[in-house]
């Protein structure tokens, strides 16, 4: 069988090994190409050597947080969606996340791995994405 061609290039900035190697099992699975940081400033380096197709991005991880990279990738200059990783699903960190550019937001505690990766399979397809 000749594997078929990788969907998209993802980024997926998540501080947790366990679901860091989680995410890139579950994606490499769907058929994308994935590149993953442990950090903030790792997350930085990659968005800004080579951009991604899509981001998927931790709130809280260390040296820079998830807010921060949003920060340094207004949506009128970055031609890729960014969707927020979060533990939390409060208003305020939604609202944050949401006046920074975040197409969307994904509270991990509340939803499946297969829900993150119809995300983004749908802000993929999204026209002008």
């Amino acid at each position: 069988m000749i594997p078929a061609m990788s969907k998209a290039d993802i980024l997926i900035a998540e501080d947790d090994a366990v679901l860091r190697n989680l995410y890139l099992k579950k994606f490499s699975v769907a058929g994308y190409s994935i590149r993953t940081a442990e950090d903030g400033e790792q997350a930085l380096a990659e968005l800004q050597a080579r951009p991604p197709e899509i981001a998927v991005l931790d709130i809280h991880m260390p040296k820079m947080d998830g807010f921060q990279v949003l920060e340094k990738f207004p949506p009128a200059t970055r031609p890729f969606p960014i969707i927020v990783l979060s533990n939390f699903g409060d208003e305020k960190s939604k609202l944050q996340a949401r006046e920074l550019g975040a197409d969307d937001y994904f509270v991990k505690k509340d939803m499946t791995i297969k829900s993150l990766v119809e995300m983004v399979e749908r802000l993929i397809k999204r026209p002008g994405a």
